[in-house]
């Protein structure tokens, strides 16, 4: 891959949220919450596009205020409550190849997730075309915390037999929570086959506790706001 392998953020942002209302036009830190995921894109300075695709028209005005390109609305078929975020990304990857040609790598980020550093899809990036091999660069947060499921005989078992084993946090194997609307970058060809992450990926390792909030209720909104405002205050780290 070469450094002339065009980038297209891509940013799903329906208008219809039921636990928060509006949610992507809402004010947080002085600017509408699509502002943030569309600042984040243009800061990191590797997408050519900036897309945001939606089906609501005050968020499409909110999203190319901010200064992403919005040269279509969303169908709302693929804007219901339950519709996956695959379809969504290959509808809206083919539709922006039909009117600026084709892409390499698409950066997913979700509106809901504001706590990102522009750098996270910078790395994303540049790792992607830097390895040949990998269908995906994301970011996933750092847990030592045990994890456990329900079988189907509806008994329940650790997710790892070693986490029986008890000990300070420090010593302990971690596990990484995938967190792809923080930060990722896959190949276009990915999106088209209607995937996300594809079988060969690497992730992007980061221990951060504001990432963690993902906006959907009135409270996330709220401990957003008071992150966010401590984080202007006092610095990201």
């Amino acid at each position: 891959m070469t450094q002339s392998d065009r980038v297209i953020a891509i940013i799903p942002a329906r208008g219809g949220s039921k636990g928060l209302p509006g949610k992507n036009v809402r004010m947080i830190g002085g600017k509408p919450l699509i502002a943030h995921s569309v600042e984040h894109a243009l800061q990191a300075g590797v997408c050519d596009r900036v897309l945001v695709t939606t089906d609501d028209a005050a968020i499409k005005a909110a999203a190319v205020a901010a200064g992403a390109w919005v040269p279509f609305m969303r169908d709302g078929s693929l804007a219901e409550d339950l519709t996956p975020t695959e379809p969504v990304l290959k509808d809206a990857l083919a539709r922006a190849e039909s009117l600026d040609g084709p892409f390499d790598i698409v950066v997913f980020l979700q509106p809901t997730d504001i706590f990102r550093r522009p750098e996270w899809i910078k790395d994303a990036v540049t790792r992607l075309r830097s390895k040949p091999e990998l269908d995906s660069v994301f970011v996933a947060n750092k847990t030592h915390k045990n994890f456990w499921y329900q079988k189907s005989d509806q008994s329940w078992a650790r997710v790892y037999d070693w986490m029986a084993i008890y000990g300070p946090r420090q010593t302990r194997t971690p596990l990484f929570r995938e967190d792809t609307g923080l930060a990722s970058a896959l190949r276009a060809a990915l999106i088209r086959a209607g995937r996300r992450t594809g079988d060969h990926a690497e992730v992007i390792e980061i221990d951060d506790t504001a990432s963690g909030i993902d906006i959907h209720t009135a409270f996330d909104f709220h401990l957003a706001e008071t992150a966010l405002a401590w984080i202007e205050k006092n610095g990201w780290d």
